[in-house]
């Protein structure tokens, strides 16, 4: 039976060697490989190397023995359930170095292509239904006008590309992560997938969290797996880039001494999210950034490329939030503006919201207010710059008077003359500097 999380499908767990529509040569090999590598020899030990079930992994163990790779010990294991064990013979270590040779991968089974295709169906960001009760708790830290909300919200339901612009310095990268916190459910994602016979590993730690308590035995004697233990079961992943993106970090990584590839960026962040913070600050133009995400965002499919030059398609499904200061005609033309769905400003805060951040910041940060050098930010220091208000100011403003009162040795206090201390820090004076 499939376990549900959060109306997430987890992935059947193969019950039969013809469940896997692997080619058997290669799942022999990496059977063969992993022995070999790991030093394995109980069965159950082996199950667990390979995040297949123990049923299976002893087919596996039986066709090798017919072949002649493999042999029993002749020695049960009263420590593993009177186990029966397994070695490699001399035909079998010679199989294992010649696979070693032409690919170094062993381990997890991978799961074929489209065998995961379908798990992605299950599990599809397009299924979410995010309410505005999820979305402004997530949001919960960050004081927000409720008509971005009104945006915002109908834009992550969708699943579709989001481009936030707007003045530096007001929350856009907060924005992403709240929206990432507002996706509470879990998803699965492989370890490696499998197409052509070549292997591409997906799952990587740094990208995926793994959900916490959820360890389960895929080896149990007695006692079917819960899901297919090739996937590891995550938080949806979130993906976040800034200037360092390039066009080259969304192909496929081929490593050639382990002769095995590594999944792109946007491969990786499948059933989640894929933040493009600082778009403009990249090497490439926005223009050719966007270029290569217009099949993926029109057609929820992406064409990678094999060593050979052989190019196939992978599911895309993943919502894209592009993040930018800069208007988004000055970077992009029509066509590209059309194929991103939504596009929303994100301003700073108009004045009444400003006192709001403040006065939380401050109480935060056990800053006493004062109505005085209130008075004289708002009244003598934001008319000089044309009152425009941003988000992250009231954070550095504090942030600057808590530290000139711990360095006057002086407790925590506000005043017109620490007001203008900070604002100098905030701003650099427009001079000519001779060189």
């Amino acid at each position: 039976m499939n376990m549900q999380t959060s109306n997430v499908m987890a992935p059947p767990a193969p019950k039969r060697l013809e469940d896997m529509q692997l080619p058997v040569v290669m799942m022999r090999d990496i059977l063969l490989k992993t022995m070999f590598r790991k030093n394995v020899d109980m069965v159950s030990d082996v199950a667990k190397a390979v995040c297949l079930p123990t049923a299976v992994t002893q087919q596996l163990i039986d066709m090798s023995r017919e072949q002649r790779f493999l042999e029993a010990t002749g020695t049960l294991n009263a420590n593993s359930g009177n186990e029966m064990g397994y070695q490699l013979t001399d035909a079998g270590k010679a199989r294992a170095l010649d696979a070693l040779a032409q690919s170094e991968y062993f381990g997890p089974m991978p799961v074929p292509l489209d065998v995961y295709r379908e798990q992605i169906k299950r599990q599809s960001i397009r299924n979410i239904q995010i309410t505005r009760q999820q979305l402004t708790a997530a949001m919960g830290h960050l004081i927000l006008p409720d008509s971005l909300l009104d945006h915002l919200g109908p834009a992550v339901g969708s699943g579709r590309s989001i481009l936030m612009y707007g003045p530096p310095g007001n929350g856009k990268s907060s924005i992403s992560n709240g929206i990432r916190d507002a996706m509470g459910d879990k998803i699965y994602v492989p370890r490696a997938i499998e197409y052509a016979g070549q292997v591409i590993t997906v799952y990587d730690p740094i990208v995926h969290s793994k959900a916490e308590g959820d360890e389960q035995d895929p080896n149990a004697l007695r006692r079917v797996a819960r899901f297919d233990t090739r996937y590891v079961k995550c938080d949806r992943p979130t993906v976040i880039t800034g200037g360092e993106l390039s066009l080259n970090m969304l192909d496929l990584v081929y490593n050639p001494t382990a002769r095995t590839y590594q999944a792109p960026l946007q491969l990786k962040s499948t059933g989640g999210i894929f933040i493009v913070d600082d778009l403009g600050r990249q090497e490439e133009p926005p223009q050719a950034l966007v270029n290569r995400w217009i099949v993926p965002l029109e057609e929820n499919k992406d064409i990678l490329a094999l060593q050979s030059g052989e190019k196939f398609e992978v599911p895309f499904d993943t919502l894209v939030i592009f993040s930018t200061n800069f208007h988004p005609n000055e970077i992009f033309d029509q066509a590209a503006l059309r194929r991103i769905f939504y596009k929303i400003k994100i301003d700073g805060p108009s004045q009444e919201n400003f006192l709001k951040i403040f006065a939380l910041v401050a109480k935060k940060k056990k800053m006493p207010l004062d109505e005085a050098a209130l008075i004289h930010l708002l009244k003598k220091k934001y008319p000089t710059i044309d009152n425009v208000y941003a988000n992250y100011q009231p954070v550095f403003l504090i942030d600057q008077m808590i530290s000139i009162c711990e360095f006057e040795g002086i407790p925590y206090q506000m005043s017109p003359e620490l007001i203008d201390r900070a604002w100098a820090n905030m701003f650099v004076k427009d001079e000519h500097i001779v060189k």
